[in-house]
């Protein structure tokens, strides 16, 4: 049995006890602003208005109808549904609702991206720690689902990490929430927003409200709790089970093909919700952008953070003498799982970023004008940590069995994987007002710990071995 020592306990709870502070500052602070910061982003947009869209006068037309558009303006030209999509869906930096910079918008408006600031950082955190268990949890399916012997010895470790979904869920259903009823100053979902998609309201956009059978208040929180419930419900159902086949008097092998076909009947819900979640959490922020390969993008960056969390709990408890039945080999195969799906990770940012590049198409390519601007060091620093950086380091046998080498690795992934989520939100939301700094990382360091606190408890309460499963002594004979 896994001891949750208190020297543990007491590094979780420091650790939410800064993430506690840290969102609480920033609601307090109603998010801060940096004239410094605000200034440089103005140059920089203006530097790509005039490098990079070609006729200044023919964008500011289309600046002008998106603008009328949205703020009521009454000199806005009379144009059927057609003409309008035409004119506004030609998305660029400086009709971004929430990219641009402040000279472009109205007071009103830097105002919400301000007040979205303490929300998308609650938003990024959330939905990176969600990560860390839905991954374990689709990870654990597959290997039932796919009768796998190798990983028995860690599928303990995976029911403890699955065991955490719920929290950074139940934030993220708070989030919902107070952006559908306005509470707190939510305006992460500019969707939402009052009158959008009502054609008398002075903010009518007709793009976004050709969606409202999908992107509605009601459906949208019904959606989320079907997809909370769903994963949960399985996560709470496979440690059941599991801890069915520890007791004398079962039929383990029984209890076993049960676990196979539950495994197998997750993995149809997963595929479904992993894409359709991404869709409504991160995609719907940007709405008038879509991408047929965001679903699959978010999952390759929900997975490699699993995985490397997974990684660094292994390791963990060997070095404090758990896990004997854990070797080298076990250790390199969930290695070659964090090189490979890196490796896929990468695939898929260069397959959605090279074709929305190549095309050259406005209603694209504003995703990453937006983020080829303010967030262009973040942008590139990002894909060197998550592509870069794997490829050199795991890439040999050798490294792959070192655990010093591993975890130091492990640290660096994780969070190249959290700026990756950060930049999927932040651009959306606060645009130019962003700001990476205590805040931000003492919530990540918050959810941190809540993962910590969460895992080791729920490891606790279990032997760490499934002995009685069907593959456990092949598993603990695994060599390669």
């Amino acid at each position: 049995m896994f001891e949750f020592s208190s020297r543990l306990k007491t590094i979780s709870y420091v650790l939410i006890l800064i993430g506690a502070i840290s969102v609480g500052f920033s609601f307090l602070a109603g998010g801060g602003h940096d004239e410094e910061h605000g200034e440089h982003a103005t140059e920089m947009n203006d530097a790509h208005a005039e490098g990079e869209h070609g006729d200044a006068d023919a964008h500011s037309g289309h600046h002008d109808t998106y603008a009328a558009a949205h703020h009521g303006h009454s000199d806005m030209p009379e144009t059927s549904d057609f003409s309008y999509h035409k004119t506004a869906s030609r998305a660029t930096p400086e009709n971004n609702h929430f990219y641009s910079s402040p000279e472009h918008h109205d007071e009103e408006h830097i105002h919400h991206q301000m007040e979205n600031k303490p929300w998308s950082n609650l938003l990024v955190n959330s939905f990176w720690a969600l990560a860390l268990g839905l991954g374990a949890l689709f990870f654990m399916a597959v290997q039932y689902a796919a009768q796998v012997g190798w990983s028995v010895v860690l599928l303990r470790i995976l029911e403890a990490m699955s065991g955490f979904i719920w929290i950074p869920g139940l934030i993220i259903l708070v989030i919902i929430l107070t952006g559908w009823f306005h509470i707190g100053g939510n305006h992460v979902y500019h969707w939402m927003a009052e009158g959008i998609m009502n054609p008398e309201s002075e903010i009518y956009d007709p793009i976004i409200a050709g969606k409202e059978g999908y992107l509605n208040g009601p459906f949208f929180t019904l959606r989320a709790l079907v997809y909370l419930v769903g994963w949960v419900g399985a996560a709470m159902m496979f440690r059941k089970m599991s801890l069915l086949n520890d007791q004398a008097g079962v039929d383990y092998n029984r209890n076993w093909v049960k676990m196979r076909n539950l495994g197998a009947g997750f993995l149809v819900f997963f595929a479904v919700t992993s894409s359709t979640s991404a869709w409504d959490w991160v995609m719907s922020i940007d709405t008038h952008w879509f991408s047929t390969l965001f679903g699959w993008y978010v999952f390759a960056t929900m997975f490699v953070s699993a995985l490397t969390a997974l990684m660094m709990i292994i390791l963990y408890l060997k070095s404090k003498g758990y896990l004997e039945e854990v070797n080298k080999s076990h250790i390199q195969d969930v290695a070659k799982f964090m090189f490979a799906f890196s490796i896929f990770w990468t695939y898929l940012w260069f397959s959605q970023f090279m074709l929305i590049w190549y095309s050259n198409i406005p209603e694209e390519v504003t995703y990453y004008m937006a983020r080829f601007g303010e967030y262009k060091g973040l942008f590139f620093t990002m894909l060197v940590m998550n592509f870069l950086f794997p490829i050199l380091v795991l890439m040999s046998r050798d490294s792959k069995r070192n655990h010093g080498f591993i975890f130091a690795a492990g640290i660096v992934i994780l969070f190249g994987h959290w700026l990756d989520i950060f930049i999927m939100i932040m651009p959306g939301t606060v645009g130019s007002n962003w700001s990476l700094g205590l805040v931000q990382i003492g919530t990540m360091l918050g959810f941190v710990g809540l993962f910590m606190l969460a895992v080791f408890r729920n490891l606790s309460k279990a032997p760490l071995m499934p002995k009685n499963h069907p593959m456990y002594v092949e598993s603990t004979h695994f060599h390669q």
